[in-house]
């Protein structure tokens, strides 16, 4: 599945070329664009990429030994972010592995989805930007993992693979991990290539935010993704919120304004406010 030099060389073309989000709504573009098409240049030069250090996982979960490379869409913002995993970032919180299937089949089509959405020829998650969050509609984690664990077309877009999230927190705190942090999962439309999604079991904001083990948890788990990626709180956003983040990205014209209703904005100030009482990364 990895991109030859001369597929890559036309994907910085389709770059070049200014595919995506209207001018409008898009922050990739001057010197960003001009920034990313630099890295892109650079990533061409390379004959094999350099493999992941972290995020290896058993075939059950489909990742190879090597990541191919990835060219973000077509309008991503630079970024210089801080490296993650210093010595006094926060520890990792307790994490129950529940993985659902996610073998070859799966994997192919979520190869299959990000060609369509976003133009990249690989299901891997590489150096995620954002993290949502989301709640689950459903009573318990049982439910969220029935939800997950099938690959079927979803019920609202109708697509393969099905839909998924990386990690769910229960309402009493248990945090569960779905799907390894190095592959992509289908949780946001326009932010999958970039986004680790976090589900809470819950069917409403204000029910998540109420629970204090559940926040205590979900608080604790985002925190440790954040300084691990070197996320700002910024980008730690509501599903409600992603036509609004500079990542967002959706080459299907008929789903660029299709979000979800999940954790809007104002209760995202309260959620991100917690994030910030947490503590720094440092």
């Amino acid at each position: 599945m990895h991109a030859t030099l001369a597929a890559l060389a036309a994907s910085l073309l389709a770059l070049a070329g200014g595919c995506g989000k209207s001018a409008s709504v898009s922050a990739g573009d001057g010197e960003g664009r001009t920034q990313l098409l630099a890295r892109t240049a650079a990533a061409l030069s390379a004959a094999k990429p350099a493999p992941r250090a972290t995020d290896r996982t058993s075939s059950n979960a489909g990742e190879g030994a090597q990541a191919s490379a990835t060219v973000p869409p077509a309008g991503t913002p630079a970024t210089n972010r801080s490296p993650s995993g210093s010595s006094s970032s926060p520890a990792r919180p307790a994490i129950v592995q529940s993985p659902i299937p996610f073998g070859q089949k799966r994997r192919s089509e979520m190869v299959s989805y990000a060609r369509r959405h976003y133009g990249l020829d690989s299901y891997r998650l590489i150096d995620p930007h954002v993290i949502v969050i989301h709640y689950s509609q459903t009573p318990d984690f049982q439910s969220t993992w029935n939800t997950f664990a099938p690959d079927v077309p979803d019920s609202e877009l109708h697509e393969l693979p099905n839909t998924c999230a990386h990690f769910v927190v229960d309402a009493d705190g248990t945090i569960h991990q779905l799907v390894p942090l190095g592959v992509m999962c289908r949780h946001t439309v326009g932010l999958n290539w970039t986004a680790i999604g976090v589900e809470h079991v819950g069917y409403s904001d204000g029910e998540v935010l109420s629970r204090a083990r559940q926040m205590r948890a979900s608080l604790r788990l985002v925190r440790w993704l954040r300084c691990r990626y070197g996320i700002p709180v910024g980008d730690v956003i509501g599903h409600n919120e992603s036509l609004s983040s500079p990542y967002h990205h959706e080459n299907v014209a008929a789903l660029r304004d299709q979000t979800h209703s999940d954790f809007n904005r104002a209760d995202m100030r309260i959620y991100r406010a917690r994030l910030r009482a947490a503590g720094p990364c440092q």
